[in-house]
């Protein structure tokens, strides 16, 4: 599993997603990937044509509002991964990989927010 730069994935990841980069952002991943978002109440998309369908309103949101890392972590098994959307919506992520080297799950849910920003998730 660790045959390849995980951290290094995500930092891809977190450009493709500062560039609005939809097709890039989707290669990263693998065919059967999942995304679990649980910013507005639990919801699943797995599959190339769901993440598209995941990804396409949101990245057009990032790149006009500004996307911005807050942290990076190596986790047990994976990148946990802390971004912020308009300088103070700020979103978890855990990434899981496949053995091929593609992110195979990404678990978003919100953080801990500033105290004077509220959660707009």
């Amino acid at each position: 599993m660790s045959d390849f730069d995980q951290m290094g994935l995500v930092v891809d990841w977190v450009d493709a997603c500062r560039k609005g980069d939809l097709a890039t952002l989707l290669d990263l991943y693998a065919d059967d990937a999942q995304v679990e978002c649980a910013c507005n109440g639990t919801q699943h998309y797995r599959g190339r044509r769901e993440l598209e369908t995941y990804w396409g309103p949101r990245l057009s949101a990032f790149s006009s509002a500004g996307f911005g890392l807050e942290e990076i972590n190596p986790a047990p098994d994976g990148i946990d991964l802390e971004y912020s959307v308009a300088g103070s919506l700020r979103v978890h992520a855990s990434f899981r990989f496949s053995a091929e080297g593609k992110i195979y799950s990404t678990l978003c849910t919100p953080s801990r927010q500033n105290s004077h920003d509220g959660c707009a998730c």
